[in-house]
């Protein structure tokens, strides 16, 4: 009777023996990510080049566009998008606009476009020294891909 080492050593042989496992093709991190399908392609390939804050800008001046179509508004930017999402009369309304919870949820997201207008976006396009790595694109990315899957959910995009 074979004893455990022997086993153990027969079972490690055959291992060895096994051909290599075929490596599993690795995903996009836009994949990932779930980063919107939407975006332009410009944007994947600055990320795919190392462009990481051009990409990140380019991706807002998507968002920035796709507000300014909706709403039918001429500004851009931190005024584009307080406008445009005015709680009190928005050319682009998030939901019914009825109870106070759609009101305060109309109110949130006009400043989380804002904000990422003024903190994400402009530094990028007004500064010529902004560096990012890929993860912090990538987070700006699905910031951004959250904004446009808001605009989606309420019957816009």
């Amino acid at each position: 009777m074979a004893s455990r080492l022997e086993r153990f050593e027969a079972v490690a042989r055959k291992i060895v023996a096994l051909p290599p496992r075929e490596a599993e093709p690795s995903l996009h991190p836009f994949d990932t990510r779930n980063i919107h399908p939407g975006l332009p392609a410009k944007v994947r390939q600055l990320f795919d080049d190392g462009y990481f804050a051009e990409a990140t800008f380019e991706a807002f001046k998507f968002l920035d566009k796709t507000v300014e179509r909706h709403s039918t508004l001429t500004d851009s930017g931190y005024k584009l998008m307080m406008a445009a999402f005015s709680e009190t009369s928005p050319k682009i309304a998030l939901n019914a606009l009825k109870t106070t919870s759609e009101k305060d949820e109309q109110q949130g997201y006009k400043f989380i476009f804002a904000g990422g207008v003024l903190a994400i976006r402009n530094p990028r396009g007004h500064e010529h020294s902004v560096v990012d790595d890929p993860d912090n694109c990538l987070d700006h990315l699905g910031f951004v891909s959250l904004l446009l899957r808001r605009l989606e959910q309420s019957g816009f995009v």
